[in-house]
């Protein structure tokens, strides 16, 4: 097997492209025919509609933030990047604005790669079709660069907004998927939902910290433990082997 087949770049290489035209108002005039197929263009009917109402709602604070970045003042500005989690396909989505003879913007392009199969491991043939594909890889950006972090060397995952800040050893990635898109596409044998901001990797778990009735998580390698919601402690406890009237030591 060429050994080339299992490289991100090559799987990109071999990537269909959407693209997606925008007017200056941000209305949808044209799309080409792997956008058709990869969007839900029969269902939301796009065309002549503002492109925020295309996405879902969770999503419209990220394409909005995307869009608006594309209005970099300086000249030649890089195409803004940004990951979008649709229903069983993740996306990676770059925004240029389009210019006239004078500089005026006269509407943007925005072109989409379907990312699933290289963040992705494959699923057991008996898995649910409805079941959401396990990321392999977490995709963050940095300096408009796409990094892929191996699920496996993630300690825990915070909430920020929209967002997320992804943890390793080697320090913390921004990540465009929110913490509910990652706990449903991350190994649930291994991640577990601590708190509405916090999503840990149990492989880590060093301590259960209990102190003035509140219950934290101590990971290894991290200086700060992690707080654990009041709900989430039996789960966490049982996940972890641990009796409850052991925990309450």
């Amino acid at each position: 097997m060429d050994s080339r087949a299992a490289s991100p770049l090559y799987l990109l290489e071999r990537s269909d492209v959407g693209v997606v035209q925008l007017d200056r108002d941000l209305t949808v005039v044209a799309m080409n025919s792997f956008a058709r197929r990869a969007l839900p263009v029969e269902d939301k009917q796009p065309f002549e509609k503002m492109v925020l109402s295309f996405h879902p709602e969770r999503s419209v604070p990220k394409v909005k933030f995307l869009l608006d970045q594309a209005e970099c003042p300086v000249s030649n500005p890089p195409p803004m990047t940004m990951i979008i989690n649709i229903p069983e396909r993740v996306l990676l989505i770059k925004v240029t604005k389009l210019s006239d003879l004078r500089g005026e913007t006269t509407g943007y392009t925005l072109i989409f790669y379907d990312i699933t199969d290289v963040v992705s491991r494959d699923e057991p043939a008996a898995q649910k079709p409805a079941a959401k594909r396990q990321l392999q890889k977490i995709p963050t950006v940095s300096q408009n660069r796409i990094v892929l972090v191996d699920a496996d060397e993630v300690s825990y995952v915070r909430a920020e907004g929209h967002y997320t800040w992804v943890s390793t050893p080697r320090g913390a990635s921004f990540c465009n998927l929110n913490i509910s898109d990652l706990a449903e596409r991350l190994d649930g044998a291994s991640f577990l939902r601590i708190h509405r901001s916090y999503l840990a990797n149990l492989e880590f778990a060093e301590q259960i910290v209990r102190d003035d009735g509140k219950v934290s998580l101590k990971l290894r390698g991290e200086n700060s433990a992690l707080p654990v919601a009041r709900t989430s402690v039996p789960l966490l406890l049982a996940r972890l082997g641990i009796a409850e009237a052991d925990g309450a030591r």
